[in-house]
């Protein structure tokens, strides 16, 4: 794989839970890793394969099969990259599984748009409890206009600003309670050699959650929302332009670590400039953690990691509380699908998907469920403080946004890391950004 290109859509599909399983899958795949089946098989079931996920969700539709023996669900697990080819031409060729396992976003919206998925909405009205145990703000980017696609299922990744005390407690400062805060340590730390952010650059995705963030911080969720509805123009938006002129800023004042454009985010090399005390910020996805803590020694188990949800922006108009990362995976089920086969997928879904079981899967792997009070469960992990401060975050925000390149299409987020690469070097103006990016809305 060539890491210039690796996008947050690979790297998503690679990385594994949060404690013990931090290192990434590996690239690429000729096929499925395994398929199943039992009896009828009536409905079918696609997803990804290797740990920590594949043996959470076959031991789902197990207990399903066992316990419906007449009605059975036959799984079939691919690598990454296979996934996403084969279920686009699968569905493209109304050859789909029953339940169709996703990102929800762009690739759910496409699906919708071509009457491929099943409009859940009214099943969720009629199954309050289904989703009344779910973090509200999963659903987001399981809804295409007000109306609910998908599912969420499994597990919540917030992006969080980590930062190393060791290193900040040599300088003798404290961790930033607002932008200006945070323009503030810049001087600081290069005053003492170090660079106040760690960046892996090269991967484009990792400099997007800065851009994600901080419009959140300064416009509200609106804004982006706004551009997911293909509305024309809506990357005009005065907060877009400040946005992008406070990174351009940052950028400009020596806020990231020398050299950041050539570092890239599946090396882990931008992890390791914060365990080493040569970074003291990073803003990553929450699964840093497990990284950090399966490379950096003795790190995280002494205490030298710390983290906290992104800053507040003066005079901005987003809620401190809204978080931005991956609020869960989603599951759909094929319009094309018989009746029959939709009746058993939905029985999975109210039945045995996220019971007490899969929800301790999730959390022995290190990962934080979307269940609200599964939390309860967190006291028995050694990660249990980090896990319930990602349980607190990701369960209390209004808005859990999906992050760009997942919620807009394929051809609109290659042309969003395109720019945002070119405005973090400084090739490209913040109006120069807004105008390409409204070239593509709704493509």
């Amino acid at each position: 794989m060539n890491a210039k290109n690796l996008s947050r859509r690979e790297f998503l599909g690679m990385t594994a839970g949060v404690a013990g399983t931090a290192a990434l899958a590996a690239c690429g795949s000729s096929g499925p890793s395994r398929q199943t089946s039992g009896g009828p098989g009536v409905a079918s079931y696609w997803s990804l394969s290797g740990p920590p996920g594949e043996p959470i969700r076959q031991a789902a539709i197990d207990r399903f099969n066992s316990t419906n023996p007449t009605t059975k669900i036959s799984a079939t697990f691919f690598q990454n990259d296979a996934y996403k080819q084969k279920i686009k031409t699968a569905i493209g060729a109304g050859q789909g599984p029953t339940m169709i396992w996703g990102w929800g976003g762009g690739g759910l919206k496409t699906y919708v748009s071509a009457d491929q998925v099943e409009d859940l909405t009214g099943w969720f009205a009629d199954n309050p409890a289904v989703k009344n145990k779910i973090f509200p703000g999963s659903f987001g980017a399981a809804t295409v206009n007000d109306k609910i696609y998908a599912m969420p299922v499994e597990t919540v990744q917030p992006i969080l600003l980590f930062y190393n005390k060791r290193v900040f407690d040599k300088v003798g400062a404290q961790p930033p309670r607002s932008w200006g805060e945070l323009m503030a340590l810049v001087p600081r730390f290069n005053a003492a050699n170090i660079a106040p952010i760690s960046l892996g650059g090269q991967s484009r995705w990792t400099n997007m959650m800065w851009l994600e963030l901080l419009l959140d911080r300064i416009g509200g969720s609106q804004v982006f929302d706004r551009v997911f509805a293909g509305e024309k123009n809506a990357w005009s938006d005065p907060a877009v332009l400040d946005m992008l002129t406070k990174v351009q800023q940052l950028i400009q004042a020596n806020g990231f670590v020398k050299g950041f454009s050539s570092i890239t985010a599946d090396s882990n090399a931008d992890q390791a400039l914060l365990y080493t005390g040569k970074a003291a910020m990073m803003l990553h996805g929450s699964w840093s953690y497990g990284i950090q803590q399966a490379q950096g020694g003795d790190f995280v188990k002494s205490g030298g990691l710390a983290w906290m949800s992104f800053p507040p922006v003066e005079g901005g108009k987003g809620d401190p509380s809204d978080q931005v990362g991956n609020p869960g995976q989603y599951l759909s089920i094929s319009s094309k699908a018989t009746d029959a086969a939709k009746d058993v997928a939905k029985k999975f879904m109210s039945t045995t998907l996220l019971d007490n079981q899969e929800v301790a899967g999730w959390i022995k792997s290190g990962g934080v469920p979307i269940i609200k009070g599964s939390d309860a469960q967190l006291g028995t992990s050694p990660d249990a403080q980090y896990l319930k401060f990602i349980y607190d975050v990701s369960s209390k925000a209004k808005v859990f946004a999906q992050s760009w390149d997942q919620a807009l299409s394929p051809t609109a987020a290659e042309t969003l890391l395109d720019n945002i690469a070119k405005l973090f070097q400084l090739q490209i103006t913040p109006q120069q950004w807004v105008d390409s990016m409204n070239g593509v809305i709704g493509k």
